[in-house]
């Protein structure tokens, strides 16, 4: 992946947010597994504007997966408030679901029998989009990251590369908010990272925001860095 900046191109949502509220924001988490000696996150506090990408790194169970899922509204905190654009992850679950995209570690997600085409619109779905915008989303999503010669190819019949690319394409495709990353270079080559940078550099633009966590970090710009340590955020 090329050390490209991210740029800026002045794209407008189809429905812009309260320009005010933070993009996320994450006030005193804290989360202990049972029998566990101690916090995997503990009163971790993270805001998001606009136009931000963030990175976290940290060592193989430092809790970076933990932390994104309860992001997501995956899993629920034992305290401390999740904020997206204002919606609460239980109260306003649909809406908050609508607005976030997720990339989980590994290469899992995926059904090796179906073809690529498939696959996005059972995602679109799933992201609640309206009818209306269904197929134009699924045509700019595998336009972005260049599933279109592979629309109809089965995935057990694609690269592993080809196939994190798909699901990329999926967390992007209903143009959320915010977008959470959990190692998204895996096996991908350098054409393939260079299309997440540009992906990333479209979801800034329309006013969005992105955590990438990974052991070690990308050769990418973020605007804030930090390392996830004994279940607190420091900076890098």
């Amino acid at each position: 992946m090329t050390e490209a900046a991210l740029g800026r191109t002045a794209l407008m949502p189809a429905a812009p947010p309260r320009p005010e509220l933070p993009v996320l924001r994450l006030d005193g988490i804290g989360k202990r597994w049972p029998k566990a000696p101690s916090p995997v996150l503990a009163d971790v506090d993270l805001t998001l504007d606009g136009g931000t990408l963030v990175f976290i790194g940290g060592a193989n169970g430092a809790g970076k997966t933990t932390l994104l899922r309860v992001a997501a509204g995956l899993i629920e905190p034992d305290r401390g408030e999740i904020r997206v654009r204002g919606l609460h992850p239980v109260r306003d679950r649909r809406r908050y679901q609508s607005r976030v995209g997720f990339l989980p570690a590994g290469t899992s997600g995926l059904y090796a029998r179906l073809t690529v085409a498939p696959h996005l619109r059972l995602w679109a779905r799933l992201a609640l989009l309206p009818r209306g915008p269904r197929e134009r989303s699924i045509e700019a999503a595998a336009w972005r990251f260049g599933l279109e010669p592979l629309l109809e190819r089965r995935v057990d019949r694609l690269s592993m590369g080809q196939r994190q690319r798909v699901r990329l394409a999926m967390s992007f495709l209903h143009e959320p908010q915010l977008v959470l990353l959990d190692e998204p270079l895996t096996s991908l080559d350098e054409a393939g990272g260079d299309l997440l940078t540009g992906a990333l550099a479209e979801l800034a633009s329309r006013g969005g925001a992105a955590i990438w966590c990974a052991p070690d970090a990308a050769k990418a710009s973020f605007d804030r860095s930090y390392w996830l340590e004994h279940g607190e955020l420091v900076p890098a």
